[in-house]
């Protein structure tokens, strides 16, 4: 399937178990005291602590770990959730993603 068909099923899911989603969420980034669209779209926030990316490639590689890391870092949050569906078993395709902060 699609990746966009994975993200729609992924966060039905999760509001259907009853947990706040938003999905394709703008996020825009600061420079200079000035906020700049610069299209960055997280593919969904939950409960508004928690950036879950969706891919559907052969392997993540580190670039896609390095993306959400720097989301969680210009949206200030701590845990990330990076999802390759495109694997046998589920749960060797999610990896956790862990922002320090300060940055």
């Amino acid at each position: 399937m699609l990746e966009s068909a994975y993200k729609t099923c992924l966060a039905f899911e999760t509001a259907h178990r009853g947990l706040a989603v938003q999905r394709e969420v703008a996020m825009p980034l600061k420079f200079r005291g000035v906020q700049l669209d610069c299209g960055y779209r997280l593919d969904i926030l939950v409960e508004r602590v928690v950036i879950v990316e969706v891919k559907a490639i052969a392997r993540l590689e580190r670039v896609h770990a390095a993306q959400l890391l720097s989301y969680l870092r210009l949206m200030r949050l701590k845990v990330g959730l990076l999802i390759n569906l495109n694997v046998p078993l589920l749960r060797s395709g999610i990896q956790r993603v862990v922002n320090g902060f300060p940055d």
